[in-house]
């Protein structure tokens, strides 16, 4: 037989909801203020009824006191339950409404008393202060009990103190007066309270719909888990309240945009600066998925108003994702670029198919040099004028991608770029940027041609693309380097409008710049300058196989490039 379970305690506590302690709380603190200011104001009331209460027994000791005749029995007679002082006494008691008059001798003998028998005995209570001729008014307990007292002293017509009057309040009245005044306390109390409550209840209902009726433990878990999602995860949060100002940076956030914690609480233009990011980030710049640069990063922003008139932002870091894109653009490019080859290919393997058909034996022999030798041209006449492999694959590339669509991409014979470059990744991206953007220009017009000129002054480098297109008016020079602007259809992977301003990036980075301007006889030309872009001379290693190594390199890239793809100048 399995035991029987013990009784569940049961636990008296504050309900969870914010709703229902919020209502309590109030409750309780408006039944406190209310009882404590009941208790605040009974106090000084019964204070003011036994002033009161002296007040008057003062009062009627001072009237029985002046009248002369009182004292003129005092001197003549002697005390009796009957005599002119005890029936004046309780005719003034009577009018009055007093508990007792006592009228006493100097020696504090009563002439007067409400009990007859008490006549002619000492008063229980002191008389001193009033027999030395002062008004004296008290709570004190006598024979009758407890009372509010005035005594004063009583003159003859020569004003010789011959004895005293003792009037006495019940304190049971007084008390009687200050119970009659609580109901009505009590009633305007309880109208405040009722009125307290009702407003609680009005309060508690807002903070209820504003918490969603969540418990304070909920509204802390959540916060708590909100700071750690937003520190946690790898995706850049902004919000902003209705002035503009950033409420919140979290850790992502901070390393994307390259500001720290300093930048919460400031309006977002002072924080950022000016630029196509900040001008996202604010909603001057609407739309979804939107592209900018920052730095060295290209970001995506999405940005979400809130009911408050603020917003929320989302930041994520495109850059890699960018970077594939290009490739993939360039990949796409150079499938297209081989397959077109490998059609000219075909052509030529018929050529020479015919001709040993015809026993043309020296012709084929000829016709095979000519095109080989070509392809020897093409690549050495890259790596003679460009040593950094990667910037020569790149350009080799480019002259397959450039033939296939009817441009000519020539190498300026000013070229000479040896192989001692400080970030060889950062100029394949301005390199490749502008040529892409070159090809553009020039595809589908006549005579198509693009010149690169790659030279070094000292530790400088200097990077000239040049092209036959229709040229950028003056008024859009500086525009077309700005996030997001082209006048481009966008791919298939993202959006435009990051080349050109990853180039001005890249060249500001390293202290130097980007330009455009009209070049000689028609079109456009890009010049950037990028100071400090090559090693120290006396660092760098003996220059003796990477002639060799690079043509090898770059012969598997472009083995099958036509040799008018890549030209030296011709002056």
């Amino acid at each position: 037989m399995s035991p029987t379970p013990p009784a569940r305690r049961l636990r008296l506590g504050l309900p969870r909801r914010v709703f229902a302690q919020v209502l309590l709380m109030q409750i309780s603190i408006a039944a406190g203020v209310a009882v404590l200011a009941t208790g605040l104001f009974l106090a000084p009331l019964s204070a003011q009824l036994d002033d009161q209460a002296m007040q008057r027994a003062l009062a009627i000791a001072q009237t029985t006191a002046v009248q002369p005749q009182i004292a003129v029995d005092l001197q003549r007679t002697a005390p009796s339950r009957t005599g002119p002082v005890q029936a004046e006494a309780e005719r003034i008691r009577k009018a009055s409404g007093a508990e007792y008059v006592v009228v006493m001798d100097t020696r504090g003998i009563r002439w007067s008393h409400t009990a007859p028998d008490e006549i002619g005995k000492p008063v229980s209570t002191s008389a001193k202060q009033a027999l030395a001729g002062k008004d004296v008014k008290e709570i004190d307990t006598g024979t009758l009990g407890r009372s509010a007292r005035g005594k004063v002293p009583l003159r003859d017509a020569d004003g010789r103190i011959i004895g005293a009057v003792s009037v006495g309040i019940k304190y049971g009245s007084v008390r009687a007066r200050l119970i009659d005044a609580i109901p009505g306390l009590f009633a305007y109390a309880g109208g405040a309270m009722a009125a307290g409550a009702l407003a609680s209840y009005l309060i508690s209902r807002r903070i209820q719909r504003q918490t969603r009726d969540l418990a304070f433990s909920d509204i802390s878990a959540l916060l708590a888990e909100r700071e750690a999602m937003l520190h946690g995860i790898r995706e850049g949060v902004v919000a902003l309240d209705r002035g503009g100002r950033v409420r919140l940076l979290n850790d992502e956030a901070q390393r994307l945009l390259g500001v720290g914690a300093e930048a919460i609480g400031q309006p977002l233009d002072d924080a950022l600066g000016p630029g196509r990011t900040t001008d996202v980030l604010a909603g001057r710049v609407t739309g979804t998925d939107l592209l900018t640069v920052r730095g060295q990063r290209v970001l995506v922003a999405n940005r979400m108003p809130t009911e408050d008139g603020g917003a929320v932002a989302t930041l994520r870091d495109r850059t890699e994702v960018e970077q594939l894109g290009r490739e993939l653009d360039s990949t796409h490019g150079l499938i297209d670029a081989l397959r077109a080859q490998d059609h000219e290919h075909a052509n030529r393997m018929h050529t020479l198919l015919g001709l040993l058909e015809l026993e043309m034996y020296d012709d084929a022999v000829e016709f095979v040099g000519e095109v080989v030798g070509d392809h020897r041209v093409t690549a050495e006449q890259v790596t003679e004028k460009i040593h950094d492999p990667l910037l020569a694959a790149l350009l080799v590339g480019k002259a397959t991608v450039a033939t296939e669509r009817g441009v000519a991409l020539w190498i300026s014979d000013r070229t000479l770029l040896p192989d001692r470059l400080v970030d060889p990744r950062g100029l394949v991206t301005v390199v490749g940027n502008l040529v892409d953007n070159a090809l553009d220009a020039v595809a589908g017009t006549p005579h198509a041609r693009v010149e690169v000129e790659l030279c070094t002054e000292g530790r400088t480098a200097v990077l000239r693309v040049r092209d036959t297109g229709p040229g950028i008016p003056e008024e859009r020079r500086e525009l077309i380097f700005t996030d997001g602007w082209s006048t481009k259809q966008p791919p298939a992977h993202g959006k435009r409008g990051i080349g050109l301003s990853l180039v001005r990036r890249l060249s500001e980075r390293q202290g130097g710049s980007a330009e455009v301007t009209d070049a000689d006889g028609g079109g456009a030309q890009f010049t950037v300058v990028l100071p400090e872009a090559l090693t120290d001379p006396s660092l760098a290693p003996k220059d003796t196989t990477g002639d060799t190594a690079a043509t090898a390199a770059i012969g598997a890239i472009g083995a099958t490039g036509n040799a008018e793809s890549v030209h030296g100048e011709s002056r």
